[in-house]
Formats: C-alpha cells, structure tokens, sequence
C-alpha cells in the first residue's frame, strides 16, 4: 500500500512524485514507513527521504511529528512557492519544497487517526512528551470518534455532522442530505 502526491514548484525546478509506503499494523491500523520520491528533484533529498523513513520505523509518533514540525519552516533561496494546503481547497506560501513535503506527510499521518494536522500524535506514548501548554488543546481540539469506514483515509471515523458524512480522523467530506 502506498499514498502519492506530484509535487511542482517551479521556482526551484522540481517536478516529483512523493511516495509514502504503508504497512498495516495489528488492530487494522495503517503508517508511513518509507518515504520515497521520483522524478525531478535535487538528489541530496533522497538522504532526507532516506533519515525520515528511519525515523517512521520509532514506535512513538511524536517523534517523527516532531521532526516534521522542523521542516515546515525550512527555508531555501527561491524555493518559495504556492500550492494546494493538503486536505483544503486553497493554496498558500510554503517556504521550500521540502517545507511542503513535510506538510503532506503530516497531512498523510492525520488521515491515517496517528498525528494531528498540526503534527502532534492523538495518542502519547510517553516516549516523547508533548509540552505541557499544548497538550490539553491538542486533546479537545482533536478527537476522532467511532463511526463507519472513510473512504479517504480508511479508519472509522465518520460520522454525520450538520446533515454532512464527516470524517473525524481525516476532516473528508462525504455525502450530504
């Protein structure tokens, strides 16, 4: 199983596919395990891909949250860009290519009920704290409840909200009436 996304920014020339392969766990949960890319890119980020699949096989998800959180704003020389926020109908500024890989990936784990769009996990481990200011908001802001199988991102997490299918792990949008 894997999850694709082209990627083109074409202030800095890269035209890719990102590629996160998965595996399934007991319980019939899904994760990231290996990040790959192909195509037009520059070759020092198959290192990257390379440290980042090493860090997706640590059982706590904080920490490979928190390694996404410090791409997000990596910045490069004219390797701003605009492109589509994952998950949303609108684009935005992301400061490199690699500030936006980061950010389809942690949009990849929150699909999948394991981060949250902003990178932290659902559920501690306590491998890796989150910080005390933030850990009661990330809780009530992020509460994934029991319902039918998504179609999106494959947990069982929708339920009806405002007339609407919703899913809770990933924010997917189903049918209405």
């Amino acid at each position: 199983m894997s999850w694709t996304v082209d990627v083109h920014n074409p202030r800095a020339g890269d035209d890719f596919l990102l590629i996160l392969k998965e595996l399934m766990l007991p319980g019939g949960h899904r994760r990231p395990y290996s990040v790959w890319m192909a195509g037009d890119y520059p070759r020092a980020l198959d290192g990257l891909c390379k440290l980042l699949s090493l860090d997706m096989r640590v059982i706590d998800p904080a920490w490979m949250g928190m390694k996404l959180r410090k791409l997000l704003n990596y910045g490069e020389p004219l390797g701003d860009f605009m492109a589509r926020v994952p998950g949303e109908q609108r684009q935005q500024n992301f400061p490199s290519t690699i500030g936006y890989v980061a950010r389809l990936i942690i949009h990849r784990y929150a699909m999948l009920g394991v981060l949250d769009e902003r990178g932290y996990p659902l559920n501690e481990m306590g491998v890796l704290e989150i910080p005390e200011n933030d850990r009661e908001r990330v809780r009530a802001a992020y509460t994934v409840l029991r319902g039918k199988r998504c179609k999106e991102c494959g947990n069982a997490a929708v339920i009806h909200k405002d007339g609407c299918e919703f899913c809770t792990a990933c924010g997917a949008i189903g049918a209405c009436g």
